[in-house]
């Protein structure tokens, strides 16, 4: 599974957005142009709901100003990267904890420039807990260093009081002294789920699932493994529900 970086485009003129999503769409096809808003109403409805990672903001929009809309947010956890046609605005944006900010009109290769720098602080904080953002691995630390290794090559995680085992496509097991919490908060979204306390699959390499008053699941590994009876309907209802 890959994802890609999220892009929120918030400009009051139509080809302001379609040129910024144009470039990305040439120049970095790793990040999606999720959302497009023309005003702080429609990006304040937007925002209220979503968390992209990243926010092309024009300062005047059609109903106020880019800080008018971050004023109607405690914290928004995005890089941010302003749009302006006035150069005196920068300042304003740098206090308002701006990634990097552009002048209209938008030069190719400043855009290029500012959008580098902000993947570059987003690879960081992925990879800060654990995740490449870029290959969809995660880095493992081992007593000799670390092993990287790709999410869709592990089958399953088993917890060991402060210890975690991670059995791989390639028959061979990972063991790593981090509770096996830490690696549920980091792999839930890449389509892991807790079938028990000891236990956290990759729902791609579910196999059967054994009726009872839990129930088992099997794995691609044939490993067969205890679902609890408090995760069975959260489990059975993530079943019913997967893309």
């Amino acid at each position: 599974m890959k994802t890609k970086i999220q892009a929120c485009i918030i400009d009051d003129e139509q080809d302001g957005r379609d040129y910024i999503a144009l470039l990305l769409e040439n120049e970095f096809p790793e990040i999606q142009t999720a959302f497009q808003a023309s005003s702080v109403e429609e990006a304040y409805i937007y925002l209220s709901k979503n968390t992209p990672d990243i926010i092309f903001l024009d300062v005047q929009l059609k109903d106020g100003t880019a800080f008018d809309l971050l004023s109607k947010f405690r914290e928004v956890d995005a890089q941010i990267i302003f749009i302006t046609a006035f150069e005196n605005f920068a300042i304003q944006a740098i206090k308002n904890s701006a990634a990097d900010y552009l002048l209209k009109p938008i030069r190719k290769m400043d855009f290029i420039i500012a959008v580098n720098k902000v993947l570059e602080s987003i690879r960081k904080t992925k990879n800060a807990s654990g995740i490449s953002l870029n290959e969809n691995k995660i880095s493992l630390p081992t007593l000799q260093g670390f092993k990287l290794t790709s999410i869709t090559d592990i089958i399953r995680c088993e917890a060991d009081s402060s210890y975690t085992t991670f059995y791989l496509t390639d028959k061979t097991k990972i063991i790593v002294s981090k509770t096996l919490h830490e690696f549920e908060e980091q792999l839930s979204k890449y389509n892991f789920f807790r079938i028990h306390h000891k236990h956290l699959i990759n729902l791609s390499h579910l196999k059967e699932y054994i009726k009872g008053k839990g129930g088992q699941v099997v794995m691609a590994d044939q490993s067969v493994l205890d679902v609890s009876v408090r995760k069975k309907n959260d489990f059975l209802h993530k079943i019913e529900n997967l893309e």
